[in-house]
């Protein structure tokens, strides 16, 4: 048995040698299974002889006898190297001949050598939380926007800050897709969320009135269904209404949340305001802190890890336009290829980060116990509405508890770094 080390030091070559006997062995109880269950013209089942087996059915005694015998032999090699293969093992150079030793080569992907510096002085700027009281009377708009009456107004046409009730139909300019039909929505004309189009042609519309217009959506639209496309609106003006917002006193503060004053709900909402900054601020925090672990420390990252990082990204973003609403046949549409290379540089810093927070909670002894496994468990059983114990037997056959053991500490350890004092 030998080992070769190619140049990428996360590559492994080991060649193994399974003894004749242990063949021998393994052929004979393959033989006596077949005899028991192969139907061969001539023979009773059960009683066909060894030989007939051998020459019969060569190709399943070889095909089960490599199968027992080479993940168990593999193991045992590697093992006996002190190895810990990462990837399946890919098998070249079988050889296996009647009475000699089962011969073959096995390649896979080990963890590189980690050696961690300077971790210690990783510092990143704190950045400013403060909310302004500006800040907090656009939330109390807001709220207060969401709270809005709407009432009508008769007698003259549409002007900006007017809500246009309208019913439309929309239809690809080209042809070649359905159109859609909306019966009943609010268009504010002029509104800062307004297309533009739609402000431009219902201006100066009454009540009744009906317009018909093009609009060109840009490539880099939010909506994906309509970036880059051309729709044709057929739209009817079927009332005009203003909108009145609450005044911003004690008794909407009442009636929203229960407070007993406005300045109140003001300070809940300066609370709310801080707590969104205060994690804004750490996520990119630590998204910098990240980088600059990454970016000293140099080493080859196994391609197997890589390759399975960019899956899970892939299959984040898949779940994500099903969301959206894409439908499955328009995603088998995309380009796999193109998508996954977009996606690789990302997936190779994310895996090297997690080898490296792995090596610092290693040397921090940072370990996650069984109570914030459960807390984990837990969680995910009150959003999949099941029990915990039917949660934790799913992830323990799926070998995922393992996996979020790892989340979990290489966040404790990324947490560590960014509170680490200064």
């Amino acid at each position: 048995m030998s080992t070769t080390e190619t140049q990428d030091s996360c590559k492994r070559e080991i060649a193994v040698e399974v003894p004749a006997d242990a063949v021998a062995r393994e052929t004979e109880a393959v033989v006596q299974r077949l005899q028991k269950l192969a139907r061969v013209p001539g023979f009773r089942r059960g009683k066909v002889p060894a030989s007939v087996i051998k020459s019969r059915f060569a190709d399943d005694l070889k095909s089960e006898v490599v199968e027992a015998l080479v993940p168990k032999f593999f193991r045992e090699a590697v093992e006996k190297q002190g190895l810990a293969p990462i990837s399946q093992p890919r098998i070249t150079d079988l050889q296996m001949e009647e009475g000699q030793p089962l011969r073959f080569k096995a390649s896979f992907e080990v963890l590189p050598p980690i050696e961690v510096s300077s971790y210690q002085d990783l510092r990143v700027e704190q950045p400013d939380i403060t909310v302004s009281g500006q800040e907090v009377e656009q939330a109390l708009t807001r709220l207060r926007e969401q709270q809005a009456s709407f009432t009508a107004v008769e007698g003259r046409a549409l002007e900006d800050g007017d809500f246009a009730q309208v019913s439309f139909h929309s239809a690809p300019k080209e042809g070649g897709g359905a159109g859609a039909n909306v019966d009943d929505v609010l268009v504010e004309v002029g509104g800062t969320n307004t297309v533009a189009e739609f402000s431009e042609n219902l201006r100066g519309a009454g009540s009744g009135d009906e317009r018909t217009f093009d609009v060109s959506y840009p490539k880099e639209f939010s909506d994906e269904r309509l970036a880059g496309k051309t729709l044709t609106y057929t739209v009817t003006v079927k009332a005009i209404k203003q909108k009145h917002l609450p005044a911003a006193d004690d008794a909407f503060a009442k009636e929203v949340g229960e407070f007993e004053t406005l300045a109140a709900l003001q300070q809940r909402i300066r609370e709310g305001l801080e707590a969104e900054k205060r994690h804004a601020a750490e996520h990119e925090a630590k998204d910098k802190l990240v980088d600059q672990l990454v970016q000293r420390h140099d080493f080859p990252v196994p391609e197997a890890l890589v390759e399975h990082q960019i899956d899970v990204r892939l299959e984040r973003g898949l779940r994500a336009l099903a969301a959206q609403g894409m439908r499955p046949e328009d995603m088998k549409k995309m380009d796999f290829p193109r998508l996954r290379a977009g996606q690789r540089d990302a997936a190779l810093k994310e895996v090297k980060a997690s080898l490296l927070l792995d090596k610092i909670a290693e040397l921090e002894k940072i370990e996650v116990g069984e109570e914030e496994i459960a807390k984990e468990i837990e969680a995910l059983a009150a959003q999949t509405k099941q029990t915990s114990e039917s949660i934790r037997a799913r992830l323990t056959r799926d070998g995922a508890l393992d996996r979020i053991r790892d989340r979990i500490r290489n966040e404790k350890t990324l947490d560590f770094l960014y509170r680490r004092p200064a």
